[in-house]
């Protein structure tokens, strides 16, 4: 009977064990804490790669944005490229804002940083271009007065809102205000060419459609690549430098692979479904 007993233990244990995988989101992380590797630099007036005076680091685990070796920043925004390519996924960051303003950096770029998502590749960028073409998810810290964050901004780009082309270069989400040097957690949805939705600590703050290249605020770039109003249904992720010094403690990617095919059974943590032309995800039961 003890025998009997235990293999019956057993068997649920592997049981439960079996079923498991199937409820965790499996989240892989871009940053590993360590080095920049895996990871390309893009900094406006250099060569890809070249990190100009250090400005991309890592200190104490996290990955950082630092200007202590710069006597005027000159409009040199920077961007750390993950080396993918990525269509349909969740990103999300824990980022703070810390210390001074580089030298010489504009007013508006005080406390602002960004995740572009569905980005131009980092070689195919110009090397005096400003930023790649990319929706933005800009990151603001708070000046004691109403300022949100997880804003959108459009280098190259243009979304629909409410069923509108929406041309505006920023628009403001409906976030609180960060104050200081706390740790926030922004994450985005990304659903290929449909769907874009912005969190932040876990609650959304703006959702758009139809990311698609076109419109201004981009200089230095080759402008064969602008195909006005082409959809944007994959891309690069990268992290801004624009003349604050911004830390991240984390960088991770959850893959939704499923919404690209609706039939698909190949991937492990989510079921996706098409409803009426509409992507839905969630835990698989």
């Amino acid at each position: 009977m003890k025998l009997q007993l235990t293999m019956l233990f057993s068997l649920l244990w592997l049981s439960v064990s079996a079923q498991k995988p199937a409820d965790k989101e499996e989240w892989k992380q871009l940053f590993n804490g360590k080095n920049l590797d895996g990871w390309d630099i893009k900094i406006r007036g250099y060569d890809l790669n070249d990190n100009y005076k250090n400005t991309f680091r890592v200190e104490d685990g996290k990955m950082v944005v630092r200007y202590d070796q710069y006597d005027d920043f000159k409009q040199k925004y920077g961007h750390i490229f993950y080396k993918g390519d990525f269509s349909y996924y969740r990103i999300a960051v824990e980022y703070r804002f810390v210390g001074e303003q580089a030298p010489k950096g504009e007013g508006w770029a005080w406390r602002n940083s960004g995740i572009m998502v569905h980005g131009q590749p980092a070689a195919t960028m110009g090397k005096d271009q400003d930023f790649p073409a990319s929706i933005e998810v800009q990151l603001l810290g708070g000046n004691d007065k109403v300022r949100t964050t997880c804003n959108l901004c459009t280098p190259g780009t243009n979304v629909v809102m409410n069923g509108k082309l929406i041309t505006q270069h920023c628009i403001n989400s409906t976030s609180k205000t960060y104050n200081g040097d706390q740790w926030v957690k922004a994450e985005v949805l990304v659903l290929g060419d449909s769907l874009i939705q912005h969190f932040i600590n876990g609650e959304k703050v703006l959702e758009y459609n139809k990311p698609q290249l076109g419109g201004g605020n981009v200089s230095g770039n080759d402008p064969s690549l602008m195909i006005e109003g082409k959809l944007l249904d994959h891309g690069s992720i990268s992290l801004q430098s624009e003349s604050h010094p911004v830390e991240f403690r984390k960088v991770e990617v959850l893959e939704l692979i499923g919404c690209m095919d609706p039939k698909a059974t190949n991937y492990k943590s989510y079921y996706v479904k098409a409803d009426n032309g509409k992507c839905s995800y969630g835990k698989k039961k």
